[in-house]
């Protein structure tokens, strides 16, 4: 997969997740970095569960749930 293609990723799974966790995105850079590193923690988060997901919808899915598990660490860190 293309460097575009893990933007496009990472910025959509960013956004999506900031949806979900806060109500708002972080704007596109702030989309990316987050929907990134997500998708790095939800490719670990996945195949520690044996699960795969392939093509674009796929590696959608496992980038923004691994960004909402980010969000949520990031939150609970912030409280405690």
């Amino acid at each position: 997969m293309g460097v575009i293609a893990w933007l496009i990723i990472g910025g959509l799974a960013g956004w999506i997740a900031g949806h979900i966790m806060r109500g708002g995105g972080f704007g596109i850079l702030g989309n990316i970095g987050v929907g990134v590193v997500g998708a790095l923690v939800g490719g670990f988060l996945f195949s520690l569960l044996g699960l795969q997901a392939g093509g674009f919808v796929g590696s959608l899915v496992t980038a923004t749930v691994g960004s909402v598990v980010l969000l949520w660490v990031i939150a609970k860190v912030r409280q405690g």
